[in-house]
């Protein structure tokens, strides 16, 4: 099939320009900040192109993860003095539309202008540039969806070696619906879905039967590409309001999020 037909955004990883650091960024950041989430709530000064939010994770070991809307951006970070440096963020390069294009430069500008931080409680506030950005962790601003009786939407397949977004995906958005009596229903990308889960903790285990109509064929693919990983069991994940899915058979996979 070529190229030109399905427009796929893949998550490729390339290092981006290196931020003022202090040791390489190798301190490991608060106990009061490690392992948590944070979600901007308000933006003092320059808006975040495409409305945001600012979406912080500080991971076990001393690194940081960082969206704006766009791209994902990873690296080391020193919070050491209650002043945020970032060594070189490694990013996803993939495209985004209209204004949300220019989150990763003002994300970028933010993180680079070595910010001062401080918490109190769930939020955690960061002034640096002329701006302020006030943000709030994720499990307080977006407390974990329900697996049942919520309706999410796939937005990204995962496969063994990458996240792919595409355009496709994005038009067709296959929902899944999971009943408190585990009937399964929603639409695959082009068919609809039926058939029941069996949910044992984290296991869910799917029984899928479809609808047998045809679409074009990049639609088609992607609705291939979720029926596999709704084939069987699956290890599933919330985090806020965002479901993901891995097959334990063929270790494909879906990231949804809650409508």
């Amino acid at each position: 099939m070529p190229a030109t037909r399905i427009p796929i955004l893949l998550a490729l990883t390339v290092v981006a320009a290196a931020g003022c650091s202090s040791g390489g960024g190798t301190e490991t950041p608060p106990a009061s900040l490690t392992g948590r989430t944070f979600v901007s709530t308000a933006v003092s000064g320059t808006p975040i192109p495409g409305g945001g939010p600012l979406t912080l994770t500080f991971v076990e070991g001393g690194r940081i993860s960082a969206t704006s809307g766009c791209n994902t951006a990873n690296g080391h970070a020193d919070l050491q003095g209650n002043t945020l440096q970032v060594g070189e963020l490694a990013s996803t390069m993939m495209a985004c539309p209209g204004d949300v294009m220019g989150a990763d430069e003002w994300q970028a500008g933010l993180l680079h202008s070595q910010p001062t931080w401080t918490l109190s409680g769930d939020t955690l506030t960061l002034k640096g540039s002329g701006t302020t950005v006030t943000m709030l962790d994720r499990k307080a601003a977006h407390p974990d969806k329900p697996l049942v009786g919520t309706t999410w939407v796939v937005n990204t397949l995962l496969r063994t070696d990458a996240e792919v977004r595409s355009v496709t995906l994005d038009e067709v958005r296959p929902t899944l619906t999971i009943t408190p009596d585990g009937k399964v229903s929603g639409t695959a990308g082009c068919n609809t879905m039926t058939g029941s889960a069996v949910i044992d903790g984290d296991d869910v285990t799917f029984t899928i039967a479809t609808t047998r109509m045809m679409c074009a064929p990049e639609v088609m693919e992607v609705e291939q590409q979720v029926l596999g990983a709704l084939d069987g069991k699956t290890k599933a994940t919330i985090d806020s309001d965002v479901l993901t899915l891995r097959n334990a058979g063929n270790n494909t996979g879906l990231k949804l999020r809650a409508e």
